[in-house]
C-alpha cells in the first residue's frame, strides 16, 4: 500500500480510533498493512499533533500499546459520563484492597488482612471477577498461601503503562502499608 506520510498517519489514527484496546506498533502495522518504520513515524506525528492545546485527546502508551485517550486535564470532568461503562465504581473497601495489592505485590490474603484489620476475601473475589487482580503464585511458606498481584486490566483501568507509574507514597502512606514484623 503506497501512501504519503499524511495519509499513512491518518490511516494509523483511524486504526487507533476504531480499536478498543491498546495496540503495539507491530499490530498497527499488521492491520494497516504499513511497514513498521512507517507506523513509528506516524505514531510520532500523531503524538506531535495531539500535543497542541487545540486537542482534547492524546496518544498514550498503555500496557505496551498505543491508544487514544482524553487528555488528563479533561478526564476529571468527563469520567463520570464516559468512564469504563462495564466497570462500575469501586467501593472504598475495594479500592483499599486494590491499593494494598498494587503497592505490595506479590501479597497474600493474610498479609492484606494484617494491614486492613478485616478479611479481604469479598474484595479479592470482586477484584478478581473484574480482572483487576489475579493469583500470581504461591508463597514459599507453610501452607503455601496464594500470592496476589495486579493485571493488565488494572493497568488499562488506571491508564498506566506499567506498575512503576503508580504515584509514589509519602512516608506516612508508606508506613500504613508496612507489615508488622
Amino acid at each position: 500500500m503506497q501512501l504519503n506520510l499524511e495519509k499513512e498517519t491518518a490511516l494509523v489514527e483511524t486504526v487507533l480510533f476504531l480499536e478498543s484496546e491498546p495496540m503495539s506498533v507491530d499490530a498497527i502495522a499488521n492491520v494497516s498493512q504499513l511497514a513498521k518504520d512507517v507506523v513509528e513515524k506516524c505514531v510520532d506525528a500523531l503524538k506531535e499533533k495531539y500535543a497542541g492545546e487545540n486537542s482534547g485527546i492524546e496518544l498514550a502508551m498503555i500496557t505496551g500499546g498505543w491508544t487514544l485517550v482524553p487528555k488528563k486535564e479533561f478526564w476529571d470532568a468527563l469520567k463520570e459520563r464516559y468512564g469504563n461503562k462495564n466497570e462500575g465504581r469501586l467501593s472504598r473497601s475495594a479500592m483499599e484492597v486494590l491499593s494494598i495489592i498494587a503497592y505490595k505485590q506479590p501479597i497474600t490474603r493474610a498479609e492484606i488482612e494484617a494491614l486492613r484489620g478485616v478479611s479481604p476475601d469479598d474484595m479479592i473475589r470482586l477484584l478478581t471477577k473484574r480482572q483487576l487482580v489475579k493469583e500470581i503464585g504461591k508463597k514459599d511458606a507453610p501452607g503455601r498461601p496464594t500470592l496476589f498481584g495486579t493485571t493488565k486490566e488494572f493497568l488499562k483501568f488506571f491508564h498506566l503503562n506499567s506498575i512503576a507509574e503508580l504515584p509514589q507514597l509519602d512516608d506516612t502512606e508508606n508506613e500504613r502499608f508496612e507489615l508488622a514484623r
